[in-house]
């Protein structure tokens, strides 16, 4: 799975209003604000461009263990945005989409909004600007002295509202006991009948008409409100991994309306999804092979001391766990699909090598703690149990934004070509030819594959990483080129890198974001 997985006028302060900012929540006092409506409005949606916003306090619009203590942080201010739920049919049913923003500590220099999204797809963008720059103290002072940060949790995803939840938690913990590697006869059939059941309880749990607004190109369209809602004529937008997309998206859809916009970990808008699934798993298969490396030059290493052995050795301590998972304290047991989800999560940075190398010295000992609390992370699994939406969102977004394979024999080549991209990750069984949950959804997809149209684009910065797992470096090359933008490569092994601590990168990004001067270009960063 990929994780793909944010920019005035007079402002009306009512503080003594109070507002339900969570349906059943404690009304509490807020600051009332209506900035627009601000640059371009599409005929029809005034009310919405010009519509005010409430900020108050946002313990309310906490909606995952992890997001607690940043929600609680003083600086930290929620609110709602009213938007149609079908543009459509902008007079019909609203949904609201739940805001977090820290505004701009020296008022006198404030140069706007700087809009994030985390990526997904699925990722909260409350959570991201709530936490945003907190490893590079420099660069976070200019930007948080500069910029009100602003993220939005996209339609369905997280504070907004309704959610897509498809799954309960009780049957989430069960799926991930089925690791679903069966490649018989009866194994496929199994397989796709659990796939059809999921897309059932999606159209069932979330509702058609939701799913079928839920992906990129109304997402896009939303942030257009959120834009002069903000009183921003034009938009300011970093977008990491997914977000690329949705950047790429209000990029073709309102050229005129960007000011500045980062992209980093992009996604090729051309590319074939079967394409870009392959690519990615010779990405994974990269930054295992780097950190395989790394670990066989330590004498504790699960994988042995070569790194030409690694390959082997992984796929040996793993086959285990086909038919018999691992003991995990609690009572929980680590399958085979939740070792290897943990495997890719620490493959993300290399900040999780350690626990990755110690995770697998623990399974060579017949015990999963470790791995199971990266799989846990990637899953959005919270100490309690309680599960984020973040991967029933990942599933309802893909389903509509990337066309389908519906062909068995299309899926049996595909998987193929992906073991044979990722070979570490193939579990030695005949490629599969079931077909996943979007051959069996329920309303039609809304997006396709394409160079955008972007006459009247700004300079755009695109920050690709050479030894991205998730978003290989080639696509952000592709991006830039598709963008006219300018391309910032940076030489490591991580998915995305602005404001994560990279000096280079973070000075040159922030000079973009603040006076819109890009890097040179062929510039390139190290960690």
């Amino acid at each position: 799975m990929d994780r793909r997985l944010t920019p005035a006028l007079a402002v009306l302060l009512l503080t003594a209003a109070c507002v339900n900012p969570v349906a059943g929540g404690p009304a509490e006092p807020v600051q009332v604000e209506q900035r627009g409506p601000a640059g371009a409005v599409p005929p029809g949606l005034e009310n919405f461009y010009g519509q005010r916003l409430g900020w108050g306090r946002c313990e309310g619009y906490v909606r995952a263990e992890d997001q607690a203590l940043a929600f609680l942080r003083r600086d930290a201010q929620c609110a709602r945005l009213t938007v149609p739920l079908d543009y459509a049919k902008p007079e019909g049913r609203t949904i609201t989409l739940g805001l977090l923003r820290r505004q701009a500590t020296e008022p006198a220099q404030r140069i706007g909004a700087l809009v994030v999204n985390p990526g997904g797809p699925g990722g909260s963008g409350m959570s991201a600007a709530a936490t945003l720059g907190t490893a590079t103290p420099g660069q976070r002072l200019e930007l948080t002295r500069r910029f009100d940060l602003v993220g939005f949790d996209p339609r369905g995803v997280g504070a907004s509202e309704p959610q897509v939840r498809c799954r309960t938690d009780a049957e989430r913990d069960a799926e991930r006991l089925d690791s679903d590697q069966d490649t018989s006869a009866a194994g496929i059939a199994q397989t796709e009948a659990e796939e059809k059941e999921l897309a059932a309880r999606c159209s069932q749990r979330a509702g058609d008409d939701l799913l079928a607004t839920v992906g990129t190109r109304d997402v896009a369209k939303d942030m257009d409100v959120l834009r002069s809602a903000l009183g921003e004529p034009k938009l300011s937008y970093l977008g990491y991994s997914y977000g690329t997309r949705i950047g790429t998206a209000y990029a073709e859809a309102f050229p005129g309306n960007v000011r500045a916009m980062i992209l980093d970990g992009a996604l090729d808008p051309d590319q074939d999804p079967a394409a870009e699934l392959v690519a990615q798993g010779a990405g994974f298969q990269k930054a295992f092979d780097t950190f395989a490396a790394s670990c066989v030059r330590q004498s504790s290493c699960a994988l042995g001391q070569t790194p030409e052995g690694a390959v082997p050795a992984f796929r040996a301590l793993m086959k285990p766990l086909l038919s018999a998972p691992a003991e995990v304290r609690g009572g929980r047991k680590l399958s085979y699909s939740d070792a290897t989800t943990a495997v890719i999560q620490a493959l993300y940075s290399e900040q999780l090598w350690e626990p990755l190398r110690t995770g697998l010295t623990e399974l060579k000992q017949g015990r999963g703690d470790t791995l199971m609390r990266l799989a846990d992370a990637y899953y959005g699994r919270g100490g309690d149990g309680k599960y984020s939406n973040l991967n029933d969102v990942f599933t309802a977004i893909r389903c509509v934004d990337d066309p389908r394979t519906t062909d068995p024999d299309q899926r049996r080549e595909l998987d193929r070509r992906y073991r044979a991209a990722a070979p570490f990750l193939d579990d030695g069984n005949p490629p599969s030819p079931a077909r996943d949950a979007c051959a069996f959804w329920p309303v039609p997809v809304t997006s396709q594959p394409h160079l955008p149209k972007v006459d009247g684009l700004p300079k755009v910065l695109v920050v690709s990483t050479t030894g991205d797992p998730a978003t290989p470096y080639q696509a952000g090359v592709e991006l830039a080129q598709a963008l006219g933008a300018e391309l910032l490569t940076f030489e490591g092994t991580q998915h995305t890198v602005f404001a994560q601590g990279n000096a280079c990168v973070d000075t040159a990004g922030t000079r973009y974001l603040v006076d819109g001067t890009p890097p040179a270009p062929g510039t390139r960063c190290t960690g």
